[in-house]
């Protein structure tokens, strides 16, 4: 006899579900990571790409003009020769840096977790 299957008792999300709106935006490529450098303190171009080894240039290039498009990073031409770019966060940038440290403060629990399992 095959089990019945119970119906959820929470109710669906609305259309537009704004969880679902910020973890698809969370989940673009290095986007935590560039919210994770910035949180703090501008940081150049350069200096973001030796903070996140393994992107490509061109790719996280990519990755910060679509931040800025979406209100996230705000970049400034510095006036020095040759010309230099800093980026930082948004108001709205700085809204995220919770969630995404919340984010860093489980991932070391389920490391200490599966650290303790592998002994």
């Amino acid at each position: 006899m095959a089990v019945k299957r119970r119906k959820s008792r929470v109710p669906p999300p609305p259309s537009g579900c704004p969880l679902t709106a910020c973890m698809k935006f969370l989940g673009g490529a290095w986007t935590p990571n560039v919210i994770w450098y910035l949180r703090s303190e501008p940081r150049r171009f350069s200096e973001l790409m030796a903070d996140i080894p393994g992107v490509s240039p061109k790719v996280f290039s990519a990755r910060l003009k679509s931040l800025e498009k979406d209100g996230i990073v705000i970049r400034r031409v510095m006036p020095t020769s040759p010309p230099t770019v800093e980026y930082s966060l948004t108001n709205l940038g700085q809204e995220l840096t919770p969630a995404i440290e919340a984010i860093v403060q489980v991932g070391h629990k389920l490391k200490r977790m599966r650290a303790v399992g592998m002994e």
